[in-house]
C-alpha cells in the first residue's frame, strides 16, 4: 500500500470512530432528527404563500388522520389545474410557472407575452454552449450545476436582488434549463456513444415541454408525448418549501448570496438518490421484477420477491420498496394518482399495456407486502417517482437526464420560494442549533503526542 493510500485508510478509520453519536443521545436531548417530529410530520420553521402540501388531517387528541393527498399552487388545488389543462387540450407548464412565480393566475394576454418572453430566452450565450459542448463527463446534473454558475459570469447585476432583477433572473434560468439539459446530453451521447452531435435551436410558438422535446430528439414524439411531459413538469414545479431542495435554496437565499450559487445548491441536493434520484431507484426495482417474475399475472410471486426485497435478500440489498410511502402523503399522491391515469394512456398509445398493468399490480401488492412484513405504523401510498421513472421511458427519454429533468420542473418553484425569502418583512439568516457532545479535552503539544 502507497503511503498515500495508507494516510487516506488511516484518515478514514479515525473518521469512522469520531462520527459515532449514540442514538438514545437524540432522544434524551429532544434533537428533532431531520427536522422531523415524532410522529414523522415536519417540523415547522417557516411560512410560506407558494405551496401547500397536504396529506393528513390533526385530530383534537393530537393524533393525525390520513386522508387522500391535495397539493396546492398559490391556494389552487393542482388536480383542478392539471384536469381543466387537459380538458381545454393545451400546454399548461407556462401557466403555471407565470402563478408561482407571481402569485396570479394570467389572462390569456399575459399569458402570451410570458411565453413568447420564456422562448426568447432559451437560447444560450455563444461560450455557454460552447462549454456544455467542451464538457467531459457522464453526469448531467453536474453539468447543469456547472453552466447555471458559469450564467453568473454573464449576468450584468448577477448580485442585485431587487424584486425585478430577481425575476429576470427566475424567468430566465427557467428558459434556459431545458436547452442546457437537451444539448447536455446530446454532448453525452456522442461523445460516449459515437452518435452524431445534434444542436437544435428552440422554435418560436412551442409549449416549453414541446420545445425541450425537439431540442432533444428533433420531431420524433407525438403530441401525447408532449403533452405528458408538460403534465410531467407542472407536477413536480413545486411541493412546499420543506422539501430538501426547496429548504436548501432557501436556506442559502436567507444569506444573501446570488441567484446562480443557490440555485447550484438546490440542484446538488436534488440529485441525491433519496431526493430527485429516486425514480431511477424504482425503474431498477421494476426492471428487476419484470426480468425475475416470471408471470406478471400471479400476485403471489410478486409478493414473494417484494418480501425478499424487504428482507434483504433480493435486487440491492438495501431493504427498501422504492416509490412507496411519501413523507407527508398517506392514501394517496395527488401526483401519482393524475400521472397514473395518463400513463394508462401513454401505454395504450405505445403498445405496452402489459407493463403498465404490471406496475399497477406491483403498487397494489406492493403496499399490502410492507404492511405484513413491518406493519400498519404508517398508511402508505405509491408517490410520484413510482410511475414518473415509466413514463419518461414511454416518451423515449434516457435515463441519463431523469433527474435533471426534475430540476428542469422545480427550477420555478426554487426562484419562487427564493424570492419569498428574500423579500419578507421580517426576514432572518436560517441558523438552527447543534449541540456538541464531545467531552472538552486539553490541549497537547505535538511532542506530547
Amino acid at each position: 500500500m502507497k503511503a498515500s493510500e495508507y494516510l487516506i485508510y488511516k484518515l478514514s478509520d479515525q473518521m469512522k470512530a469520531s462520527t459515532k453519536i449514540d442514538a438514545d443521545l437524540f432522544k434524551q436531548k429532544k434533537v428533532k432528527r431531520g427536522l422531523r417530529n415524532e410522529d414523522g410530520t415536519g417540523v415547522l420553521v417557516g411560512l410560506t404563500n407558494i405551496g401547500n402540501v397536504v396529506g393528513y388531517e390533526r385530530l383534537e387528541d393530537g393524533s393525525l388522520k390520513p386522508i387522500d393527498g391535495r397539493l396546492y399552487f398559490r391556494g389552487y388545488e393542482i388536480s383542478d389545474i392539471v384536469n381543466a389543462i387537459i380538458e381545454e387540450k393545451r400546454f399548461g407548464f407556462e401557466e403555471v410557472a407565470y402563478l408561482l412565480l407571481s402569485g396570479q393566475l394570467p389572462d390569456g394576454e399575459e399569458l402570451k407575452a410570458f411565453h413568447n418572453l420564456v422562448v426568447e430566452n432559451m437560447p444560450l450565450e455563444k461560450n455557454t454552449l460552447l462549454h456544455i459542448i467542451e464538457l467531459e463527463g457522464h453526469d448531467i446534473m453536474n453539468i447543469l450545476s456547472r453552466s447555471v454558475l458559469e450564467l453568473y459570469t454573464f449576468d450584468e447585476n448577477p448580485d442585485d436582488t431587487s424584486r425585478e432583477n430577481l425575476m429576470r433572473q427566475s424567468i430566465e434560468l427557467m428558459s434556459k434549463f431545458p436547452t442546457i439539459i437537451a444539448y447536455a446530453y446530446n454532448m453525452l451521447r456522442h461523445g460516449e456513444q459515437g452518435r452524431s452531435l445534434h444542436i437544435r435551436h428552440p422554435q418560436k410558438g412551442l409549449s416549453i415541454a414541446e420545445n425541450f422535446l425537439f431540442m432533444l430528439k428533433g420531431r420524433d414524439y407525438t403530441e401525447l408525448d408532449a403533452r405528458t411531459m408538460d403534465l410531467m413538469l407542472i407536477l413536480h414545479s413545486e411541493h412546499g418549501g420543506g422539501n430538501n431542495s426547496t429548504f436548501t435554496v432557501r436556506v442559502t437565499s436567507s444569506t444573501g448570496t446570488d441567484t446562480y450559487s443557490s440555485i447550484a445548491a438546490g440542484i446538488g441536493s436534488l440529485k441525491g438518490p433519496k431526493h430527485g434520484g429516486a425514480n431511477l431507484k424504482v425503474m431498477e426495482m421494476i426492471n428487476y421484477l419484470k426480468t425475475n417474475v416470471h408471470d406478471w399475472h400471479d400476485e403471489e410471486e410478486i409478493a414473494r420477491h417484494l418480501e425478499g426485497i424487504l428482507n434483504r435478500n433480493e435486487m440491492d440489498r438495501h431493504g427498501l420498496i422504492y416509490g412507496i410511502g411519501h413523507a407527508v402523503y398517506t392514501l394517496s399522491d395527488p401526483r401519482a394518482v393524475l400521472l397514473k391515469k395518463l400513463a394508462g394512456q401513454l401505454a395504450a398509445e405505445k403498445g405496452r399495456l402489459p407493463e403498465y398493468e404490471f406496475l399497477q399490480r406491483i403498487e397494489k401488492v406492493a403496499i399490502q407486502t410492507i404492511y405484513k412484513v413491518k406493519g400498519r405504523g404508517k398508511t402508505l401510498c405509491a408517490n410520484v417517482d413510482f410511475y414518473s421513472g415509466f413514463v419518461y421511458d414511454l416518451i423515449g427519454i434516457p435515463q441519463d437526464i431523469y433527474t435533471s429533468l426534475f430540476a428542469m420542473s422545480r427550477i420555478v418553484g426554487w426562484c419562487a420560494h427564493r424570492n419569498e425569502e428574500l423579500h419578507f418583512e421580517a426576514r432572518r439568516i436560517i441558523r438552527p442549533a447543534y449541540q456538541c457532545v464531545t467531552d472538552e479535552r486539553n490541549y497537547k503539544s505535538i511532542s506530547d503526542r
